[in-house]
C-alpha cells in the first residue's frame, strides 16, 4: 500500500525487517525443539539462538542469483551462526515457514484492525448517545419516509460495527494456525512435536493437517471478512456524504482551519474524507476474489498464491486500518445540524404522518383500500402544490366524517415516532 494510506504500526508488520525476524524466529523455535528431541545437536540450536542474524542487502544480493528467498535467507543466516547452520531448517520446507510467518503478520494484523473497530465504537457510542433524541427524517429510497432520531442512525452503525468486531475475531483465529510438517505435509523428515513447539511460541495453533501449505479456505475467509467490515465503512461513509449534500446539509465532516475545498471555488466545503474511504473500501473489497481463488492450489502445492498474497496481505490490511482509523476521526468531527434536520422533516408539510392517519382511518372502521384512497389523495395535492397536510385532510369531509379534528391533530405528534428509542438503545447498547 502506498505511504499515503499506510498507518506506521500496521506498515511495520509488512516490512522485509520484520518478516525475516518472524522467519528466524521459525527456525530457531524449530531448532529448539529438535534439540530437545535429540535430532540436532543442542549446541547447533545454541548457536542459532545466540548468533541468529541475517543482512537484507545480502540476502537480497543471494536471491538474485539462487532465485529463491528461502535458500537466499537461510544463506544469510549461515554466514552469522557459523558451520552449526547446517543443522538449522532439517526436515523443513519453505512453506513451513512462509506460511507459519504469513500467518503470524495476518494474525497481528488483525488485533491492529479490531483496535480500530473499538475506536470507531466509541466514538459512535458517545454521538450516538449526544444525538439519541435529535429528531430527523428517515428517508427510503432517498425520498422522506417517517420521523427517526440521528442517534438511531449511529446506533445502526454501532450495532453493524459490533458485528464486523465479530467476523474480524473470527478471522483472526482462522488464520492462526501454523504448520511446520515438512515436503507436502507428511512430517516424514521433522517430528510434529517440532510443530507444537512452535506454534507455541508464537502464539498459534499447529494446522491439523497441511499439504505442505496451510489450506488457502481459511485465508479466503480471512479477506472475505475484511472484505465485508470495508462494506460496512462504505456505508456510513455514503450516509454521510448524502448528509453533507447541500440540498440536505443535515451533518457534514469537520471543515478545519486553513482547510481549502476546491482549487478553484473557495466557497466549497466537500466530504473528501468520506468519499476517500468509500474508495479504499472498494479496493479492500476488490482483494477477496483473488483470496478465494487461491484455494484452489494444484495437489499437495503450488505457488500461484504467492504471488497474489505478497500483494493483498499488506495492501488489504493496510488500507482497511486507515480507512476504519479515518472513519472513527470523521465521527469524532462530524457537524450535526438539528435544526436543518427539523426544516428539513417539515419541508413536505408534514406528508410523514401519512401512516398515522392511514391507521386511524382503519381503525375508525373505514376500509384500507378506502382509508388509502383518501390519504394519499390528500397527500398528493400537497405533493404537487405545497401547502399543509394537515389542513388539507381537515378541510376534507371523508376523513372528517371519520375522524374528528382532535383525532386528526393527534396523528402529527412526533413524539409517537420515538417513544421506543430507549428500548433500542438498550439492545444496542446494553
Amino acid at each position: 500500500m502506498i505511504p499515503r494510506y499506510s498507518r506506521a504500526e500496521m506498515a511495520r508488520i509488512w516490512e522485509p525487517e520484520t518478516k525475516f525476524r518472524v522467519w528466524l524466529k521459525i527456525e530457531v523455535y524449530a531448532a529448539e525443539a529438535m534439540a530437545e528431541l535429540g535430532l540436532i545437536p543442542k549446541e547447533a540450536a545454541e548457536a542459532a539462538k545466540k548468533r541468529g542474524g541475517f543482512d537484507i542487502a545480502r540476502i537480497d544480493q543471494i536471491e538474485r542469483e539462487v532465485k529463491h528467498d528461502v535458500i537466499a535467507f537461510l544463506t544469510s543466516v549461515a554466514e552469522h551462526v557459523g558451520p552449526e547452520a547446517r543443522f538449522l531448517h532439517s526436515g523443513l520446507t519453505s512453506s513451513d515457514v512462509l506460511d507459519t510467518c504469513f500467518n503470524v503478520q495476518l494474525t497481528q494484523a488483525a488485533d491492529i484492525l479490531i483496535a480500530d473497530v473499538d475506536a470507531l465504537l466509541a466514538a459512535l457510542k458517545t454521538r450516538a448517545y449526544e444525538h439519541k433524541d435529535t429528531i430527523t427524517v428517515g428517508r427510503s429510497h432517498g425520498v422522506h419516509a417517517e420521523p427517526t432520531t440521528f442517534g438511531l442512525k449511529l446506533a445502526v452503525a454501532f450495532a453493524e460495527f459490533a458485528r464486523a468486531r465479530e467476523r474480524l475475531v473470527r478471522a483472526r483465529e482462522e488464520v492462526a494456525t501454523c504448520a511446520i510438517s515438512g515436503a507436502v505435509g507428511t512430517f516424514a523428515h521433522v517430528d510434529p512435536r517440532v510443530e507444537a513447539h512452535v506454534a507455541k511460541k508464537l502464539g498459534l495453533k499447529p494446522e491439523p493437517i497441511s499439504t505442505q501449505v496451510v489450506p488457502r479456505d481459511r485465508h479466503a475467509a480471512y479477506f472475505a471478512a475484511l472484505a465485508v467490515v470495508a462494506s460496512s465503512v462504505e456505508r456510513l461513509a455514503t450516509e454521510i456524504r448524502h448528509l453533507q449534500r447541500t440540498e440536505v446539509l443535515e451533518a457534514e465532516e469537520l471543515f478545519s482551519e486553513g482547510q481549502k475545498g476546491s482549487s478553484a471555488m473557495p466557497h466549497k466545503r466537500n466530504p473528501v474524507l468520506s468519499e476517500n474511504i468509500t474508495g479504499l473500501a472498494r479496493v479492500v473489497r476488490g482483494y477477496a476474489l483473488p483470496a478465494l481463488e487461491d484455494v484452489a492450489l494444484w495437489h499437495e502445492r503450488d505457488i500461484s498464491h504467492s504471488s497474489v498474497e505478497r500483494v493483498i496481505g499488506p495492501d488489504a490490511t493496510t488500507a482497511l486500518d486507515f480507512a476504519l482509523h479515518r472513519l472513527a476521526e470523521i465521527v469524532k468531527g462530524l457537524m450535526v445540524y438539528p435544526d436543518r434536520m427539523r426544516a428539513n422533516l417539515d419541508r413536505l408539510g408534514g406528508l410523514i404522518h401519512s401512516q398515522r392517519v392511514l391507521l386511524a382511518l382503519t381503525a375508525a372502521g373505514v376500509p384500507r383500500e378506502e382509508a388509502y384512497r383518501l390519504v394519499q389523495r390528500n397527500a398528493m395535492a400537497v405533493w404537487q402544490t405545497g401547502g399543509d397536510f394537515l389542513a388539507a385532510l381537515l378541510a376534507d369531509k371523508d376523513v372528517t366524517k371519520a375522524l374528528s379534528p382532535e383525532t386528526i391533530r393527534a396523528q402529527f405528534d412526533l413524539g409517537y415516532h420515538t417513544k421506543h428509542v430507549d428500548e433500542i438503545f438498550k439492545r444496542v447498547f446494553g
